[in-house]
């Protein structure tokens, strides 16, 4: 049976991580906030972009030269370029966890390719460079990065891409739904994915459609990975804001259960105390 003073030194040991625990969850509140009305803010020009892609692909189309772009070729996907987004630290539950083994999946799932990484976060770089795996570049404090710099990580993927070193890029980043939840996203950014219209309308360009669908493309490219971004940076404070929340409600819980058992112990020891004064007293009689 452990002494009444482990029982105090576990108890006040509970305590200090509960007050950590408390405090990341505060802290991921506030940055959840701000994460939160990033994400929502930049949905809308998502969504304009691509209805404008979608209208200028149309008018491309139906002159026949949507096939002379480079960055809609379609190749066999022999060399994968895959863009994983993991957050540079932990204590956010299964978030990063997760996204390692869509990784590795999609990696079995491909055997006859050779699939390079792009790690952007620490967790992510850590895992597979412990392993040996091919990690052509990688980025931390991404989270906090301006718009230039991940725009800076799209053009070095579309670069590969348009040059034929790479056959296709693909984002593995976990998507915002709710604070308690987070979309796990695999999906492909090149070759681009021309967004179709249900309503196409009818523009007067002032350049050809060809020449303002190759000027479209990069900066649908780059959205698409600043957008990620976003998603992810959000979905960490979230999860992390969940994850924290649970672990000062374990730690309390903890608390009241070492609580009770300390008194237990400190009952039974004033008892055996008495007892032993009784029986002192009596054989003393």
């Amino acid at each position: 049976m452990p002494s009444l003073i482990d029982i105090r030194r576990r108890i006040r040991s509970v305590k200090s991580t509960e007050q950590i625990t408390k405090a990341l969850k505060m802290v991921s509140a506030a940055k959840l906030r701000r994460a939160q009305d990033r994400v929502i803010a930049s949905r809308p020009y998502v969504a304009m972009l691509g209805k404008v892609l979608a209208n200028v692909a149309a008018a491309v189309e139906s002159g026949g030269e949507i096939e002379e772009n480079p960055l809609l070729a379609r190749r066999p996907e022999r060399r994968i370029l895959l863009v994983l987004v993991t957050s540079d630290t932990g204590k956010a539950g299964a978030f990063n966890t997760n996204l390692i083994k869509a990784a590795q999946r999609f990696m079995a799932e491909r055997p006859d390719a050779e699939v390079t990484l792009v790690a952007i976060g620490r967790k992510g770089r850590d895992f597979f460079r412990k392993r040996g795996s091919a990690i052509t570049a990688e980025y931390t404090g991404m989270a906090k990065a301006p718009y230039g710099d991940i725009a800076a990580v799209a053009h070095s993927a579309i670069d590969t891409f348009r040059e034929g070193d790479t056959d296709a890029v693909y984002l593995i980043f976990n998507g915002f739904k709710s604070v308690m939840a987070q979309t796990l996203t695999v999906t492909r950014v090149l070759p681009a994915e021309t967004p179709k219209s249900a309503e196409p309308i009818d523009y007067i360009f002032d350049q050809p459609p060809a020449v303002i669908l190759g000027e479209l493309l990069p900066k649908y490219v780059e959205t698409a990975f600043y957008g990620a971004l976003l998603e992810s940076t959000a979905a960490e404070h979230g999860a992390r804001m969940t994850a924290m929340d649970a672990a000062t409600t374990n730690a309390g819980e903890m608390i009241d259960k070492l609580t009770l058992y300390m008194n237990r112990v400190r009952q039974a020891s004033i008892t055996k105390e008495i007892i032993e004064v009784v029986s002192g007293a009596a054989g003393a009689e």
